[in-house]
């Protein structure tokens, strides 16, 4: 009670709610943006349909587009960018193709192409600037996975590690790049939706893998799991949906503490079809998708809706606390915290 007293009537702008809401950056780009990575306040890279790739090195205040030569059809859905110098891009389907540029994008190396018509690459995480890790839909009921240990220069494919067959129906979404999550230290969760839902989690760099269950919708191809994170190696996060149902929200977020192997639902869920979530810090999380965004700052256990704009992909910078969304036609925008 003394507490509340004082929030009234002694000091109440110290103990004010922050409020939330997103301004745009960049509204107008014939793409659209599946791939971000906000590597500082300073500078982020977006990668889409068409063969686009943007980039900031301002905080977003003005954009340099570029399509690499030779893959201006090629539908970037996922990329990973180490500054304003060096990214990987990862092109999904038929042929899926891995490029890496080195110089802000002026130029671009094919690293990896494969043209087995059943390929389809869900996404991309880096352990640390040498490490990586790519997985895509099963081929033969076997999840595909790529790996890296010189900065995507070339790719060993590692998918005999898991020993597990996947279900049939079973795949994942290359809705924002986010249904894989890394660690430093080597841990790996991917998250798999559609007729059955799954986490695959390996401690070792991709080297040994457990799978456990996860109890979001799913049963339809259009459900399941489209993005997961995890704040270290216990918290963590998964959202997603029926992105045919995209104002729906059914069981579609879901709350871990132990690593993924059990799952809870939340107390108040998010709105809708979320397709991204990350972590800001231990308490504050931010999830978008197609329906809107919503912001949880207990730790996931209660969401507030603050925008009912379509997006893709939210990621928070690597080094700084730049929060960016971004979706159809370009869309990109910044968390605006008040």
């Amino acid at each position: 009670m003394k507490k509340i007293l004082w929030c009234l009537l002694v000091a109440p702008f110290f103990c004010a709610a922050q409020s939330y809401s997103i301004k745009p950056l960049n509204e107008s780009a014939k793409t659209s943006i599946r791939g971000l990575s906000v590597v500082s306040d300073q500078v982020t890279w977006v990668s889409g349909s068409n063969g686009s790739v943007g980039k900031t090195t301002d905080g977003g205040n003005t954009w340099t587009w570029m399509k690499p030569k030779g893959y201006e059809k090629i539908d970037f859905r996922d990329i990973e960018a180490f500054d304003d110098l060096n990214a990987v891009i990862v092109g999904i389907a038929s042929p899926a193709y891995i490029l890496k540029t080195t110089d802000g994008g002026e130029t671009w190396t094919e690293n990896y192409k494969n043209a087995d018509s059943a390929i389809f690459l869900d996404g991309v995480s880096f352990w640390d600037k040498n490490k990586g890790i790519i997985f895509g839909d099963p081929i033969n009921d076997q999840l595909q996975l790529l790996k890296t240990v010189d900065a995507g220069k070339t790719w060993q494919d590692i998918s005999a590690n898991l020993k597990n067959n996947m279900a049939k129906g079973e795949a994942s979404f290359a809705a924002s790049g986010t249904t894989i999550k890394t660690l430093a230290d080597g841990k790996t969760w991917i998250a798999t939706g559609g007729a059955v839902s799954n986490i695959y989690f390996s401690p070792d760099y991709g080297q040994t893998w457990q799978v456990f269950k996860c109890p979001i919708l799913q049963g339809e191809n259009s459900t399941g799991p489209f993005s997961i994170d995890f704040f270290n190696g216990k918290k963590g996060i998964v959202v997603g949906g029926n992105y045919v149902k995209d104002k729906e929200n059914t069981n579609n977020v879901l709350l871990s503490s132990d690593g993924g192997k059990t799952w809870q639902k939340p107390a108040t869920p998010v709105l809708g079809f979320r397709s991204a979530v990350t972590y800001l810090n231990s308490k504050t999380l931010i999830a978008t998708g197609t329906s809107g965004t919503d912001i949880s700052t207990d730790g996931g256990l209660n969401w507030q809706h603050i925008s009912d704009q379509s997006f893709n992909a939210v990621q928070k910078a690597k080094k700084g606390k730049q929060v960016v969304l971004a979706g159809e036609k370009g869309a990109i925008y910044s968390l605006a915290i008040q």
